[in-house]
């Protein structure tokens, strides 16, 4: 349908006496050009002093007092901030750093590649932190009734 109304559009303007400069869609043009590494940070408007940050890249464990699955997986940016002091009126931590909440806020990927190419493409420079799984082991409850031996003296 959005296809069909697409055409239209382009039809009605091309036929227009006298006929208009059409472009391809946003989209279009999107979806074709190749993005180098660090463009998209140029052409974004971000000042020049936020171009070039450090930000690590990892993937996130669970609380502990999580038991599902369903954060992890999961790929993370945060920022590395430098810009931090204690605030003499509430003693809370304050900081000039305009990325310091934006890593919180929801930089999540699915993949560590994805992470990558992301900061690539924004010209940051990256370190990636891969994740630590501990080593499962299958339990049962009836385990804790199992026959462990006859008791042991303390003689």
């Amino acid at each position: 349908m959005a296809g069909l109304i697409q055409k239209r559009v382009l039809a009605t303007l091309r036929s227009q006496n006298p006929p208009l400069i059409v472009r391809g869609f946003a989209s279009d043009a999107l979806s074709t050009a190749e993005i180098k590494s660090g463009e998209v940070g140029i052409v974004s408007g971000i000042p020049e002093q936020q171009l070039r940050r450090r930000v690590i890249i990892y993937s996130p464990g669970r609380t502990a007092t999580q038991q599902g699955s369903g954060k992890l997986g999961k790929w993370k940016i945060n920022f590395v901030s430098t810009q931090k002091w204690e605030n003499p009126l509430m003693g809370w931590t304050s900081t000039g750093d305009p990325y310091a909440n934006v890593g919180e806020a929801g930089l999540y990927f699915k993949s560590k590649e994805a992470a990558q190419s992301f900061a690539e493409k924004h010209g940051w420079e990256y370190v990636v932190k891969d994740p630590h799984t501990p080593l499962l082991r299958p339990k049962a409850y009836a385990d804790n009734f199992k026959w462990k031996g006859p008791p042991v003296s303390e003689d």
